[in-house]
Formats: C-alpha cells, sequence, structure tokens
C-alpha cells in the first residue's frame, strides 16, 4: 500500500481529536508537482516548501508536548489510586475488585493513548521523509538530508520518555493482572463489542501501521526507521478477525 493511502487510513482509524494532527501530505505532494512542473521554479518556491513542512513540524511538537505532558500526569495518578486502594483498610474485597477493575481498564486506555502517540511520532517522520524525497526527486533539490537531521532534533521524534512510561505501564500491568490469560479474554470481548470503536482498537491498528511502516525491504536507507517485529499475539489475531475493517 502507497504511504498516502496507509496515512488517509490510519488518521481515520485513530482518535477523533488527533485527525488534524497528522502531516498534510495530500496537500504537500500536490505542491511538490506544481512546484516541480513549475517554469519559474527557484529559491522563492523552495522557501516556500520549507515554510510549509515548518509549520507542520511546530504543529507535530505543539500537540505531541501536549500529550507528553498529560501523560506524566495521568500516570502519576493511576500510581497514586492503585497505592490508595492496596492501603485502604475500610474497603470490602468487592470495593476492592471493582476500583481495581476500574484501574485496570484505565490502565490499558491509557497504555493504548500512549501506543498511538509514539505511532504519531513514526508515522509523521516518515511522511517528512518520503515528501523531501519527491520533492529533491522532482526538482533536483538538496532538501532531504539537512531538513531530516533537523526533524532528528525535534520534540516530535523524541519518543524516550513516553515509551519509557509505557514500559512502566506494562509493568504495573504484570505486577498487579498477572493473569495475561483472563486480560486477553476480556480485551477479545472488549474488541467483539466495540467492532471499530475504541482505544483498544486504534492502539492495534496503531501497532500494525508501525510494523508496516518500519518493515525491513530493499529500499531501506538511513533515512528509515528502524525495523520493528511485533508477537503474532492471539490478542492481534482476534482483533484482526473480529474487526469490520482489515488493519493490514
Amino acid at each position: 500500500m502507497k504511504f498516502g493511502k496507509r496515512l488517509k487510513q490510519h488518521v481515520e482509524e485513530t482518535l477523533p481529536g488527533w485527525r488534524d494532527m497528522y502531516l498534510n501530505y495530500k496537500d504537500l505532494k500536490k505542491l511538490v508537482r506544481l512546484i516541480s512542473s513549475s517554469l519559474e521554479y527557484g529559491k522563492s518556491e523552495e522557501a516556500e516548501f520549507v515554510y510549509l513542512l515548518n509549520n507542520e513540524i511546530e504543529k507535530f511538537n505543539v500537540f505531541f508536548m501536549e500529550q507528553e505532558e498529560d501523560f506524566i500526569i495521568r500516570h502519576k495518578e493511576l500510581q497514586q489510586r492503585i497505592k490508595r486502594v492496596n492501603e485502604s483498610e475500610s474497603s470490602s474485597q468487592g470495593e476492592y475488585e471493582e476500583e481495581m477493575a476500574r484501574i485496570r481498564k484505565d490502565i490499558v486506555d491509557f497504555h493504548g493513548e500512549m501506543v498511538l502517540l509514539v505511532n504519531y511520532s513514526n508515522i509523521n517522520y516518515t511522511g517528512m521523509a518520503k515528501i523531501l524525497k519527491k520533492y529533491d526527486k522532482r526538482t533536483g533539490g538538496v532538501l532531504r538530508l539537512p531538513f531530516i537531521q533537523k526533524v532528528l532534533e525535534q520534540p516530535f521524534f523524541t519518543t524516550e520518555l513516553v515509551s519509557k512510561l509505557v514500559k512502566e505501564c506494562e509493568t504495573t500491568i504484570d505486577e498487579l493482572f498477572p493473569t495475561v490469560v483472563v486480560m486477553e479474554v476480556e480485551m477479545k470481548e472488549a474488541a467483539t463489542m466495540m467492532a471499530g470503536e475504541g482505544i483498544f482498537r486504534n492502539t492495534v491498528a496503531a501497532l500494525m501501521t508501525m510494523k508496516e511502516i518500519r518493515k525491513g525491504s530493499s529500499t531501506q536507507s538511513h533515512f528509515s526507521l528502524p525495523v520493528l517485529s511485533l508477537p503474532d499475539t492471539e490478542l492481534i489475531r482476534s482483533f484482526q478477525l473480529n474487526s469490520p475493517i482489515p488493519i493490514v
């Protein structure tokens, strides 16, 4: 599948509030075609293209940092909730189990949103690299290398903190809810009931998108993201079977 179609599909499958935050790949692609076909192509056209790319980067950075800040706060709140429940002496066993069930759902949703943000970084970086490649190829320019070096230093590309929170979230799930099979059964049921809605569906779609754009191929270059291998889990297979929209 071509990147433009893959991006369009991913944007349709992500959270509604995130859809305007992705790279405007279609319009940038049109601009590259117009510039390359213009008899008056020169520095002013290149400056316009770079200006639009910089606006996109600013959009990515603002959104990414807002989400990252929110995740830090939510992570602390979840840890505090877990501590309060475990230290409470007044709760009955039933109340304890109900609250832990709510916490488990919130942790799973939280984990899913963080995976979506990592994918947000991946897919926008990939789109930038591809549109710059098209620009250089069509115009004979040399923007790709210096611009990508700039992109690599941007907040939206720096996912170490979010990835750390993802790992901590997974550790918390393993410690509090070690019966993975039970979680998988519950999430399979949720996937069937939701049938195209919710964080769970969005997360699996994001994982499959990441796997696709980061798979090894003969066209891999030093601009490409590292290859991503995902385990072929029952969880993902079940979702794909139950989803009305194929995630491929």
